[in-house]
């Protein structure tokens, strides 16, 4: 089963230095009947204007999963962690037992981000914070994880929850593959191109939530990057 959300329609808000799209419910977009697709809680499309960005605010008990599509995002926390992750990286917030953060886009130009929120598994911990490459080159053309909590994704960035991030890139025609178990919740959001999704056509930014798929088959109709969640 697949369920289209396309972007048009998504939950927002337009702050002026932020533009946001909530594809669950989200601050001041509430919809009680779109809280989220199992584990994973929240997926936000943000766009941050240039020196602009989210002062020191706190978290707990949440994965938060950010993935930079263009321009960077500058991070800073109560751990005394500062980074900044740029277009094709990924960054990883484990907010455990609690943490404050700030993200700022220090950039001349529009920041543009997927902000992924996953329920870990087990609350509580001390929380980390940690950041990765992730060239687009090597993830043409297949499926790699980015962010994970199971063991043997060894180089991906660790969660705290039995989910995955996974990330590809596309040329027109090309297809991916990914095998999981039926009961498992899929998402998956294109950040660029549109592809089709067993047979599912899905745009650029619009939302798939897919359930009882044992395996999804992505055919590229246009050259694609996209993002896919599997969560429990």
């Amino acid at each position: 089963m697949i369920e289209l959300k396309p972007f048009a329609a998504l939950g927002g808000a337009d702050h002026g230095w932020l533009k946001a799209k909530h594809h669950f419910s989200f601050a001041s977009y509430y919809d009680p009947s779109n809280m989220g697709h199992g584990a994973l809680r929240v997926w936000n499309d943000d766009e941050i204007a240039p020196n602009t960005g989210f002062p020191a605010h706190p978290h707990r008990n949440m994965e938060i999963i950010t993935y930079v599509r263009e321009g960077a995002i500058t991070h800073q926390d109560s751990l005394g962690n500062k980074g900044r992750t740029e277009a094709g990286d990924v960054q990883v917030m484990s907010a455990g037992s609690g943490i404050r953060h700030s993200e700022y886009n220090l950039e001349p130009t529009t920041t543009r981000i997927f902000q992924i929120w996953i329920e870990p598994t087990t609350d509580g911990g001390q929380p980390t914070w940690g950041a990765k490459p992730f060239p687009k080159s090597d993830r043409s053309g297949k499926l790699v994880t980015l962010a994970s909590g199971f063991a043997d994704d060894g180089d991906a960035l660790p969660i705290r929850a039995k989910a995955r991030v996974l990330g590809t890139t596309l040329k027109a025609g090309e297809t991916a593959e990914y095998s999981a178990d039926k009961a498992r919740h899929l998402y998956l959001v294109p950040a660029a191109g549109s592809v089709e999704v067993n047979g599912v056509r899905v745009n650029a930014r619009d939302g798939a939530a897919i359930r009882d798929e044992a395996t999804l088959k992505i055919t590229a109709l246009e050259d694609s990057e996209l993002v896919l969640v599997d969560a429990a």
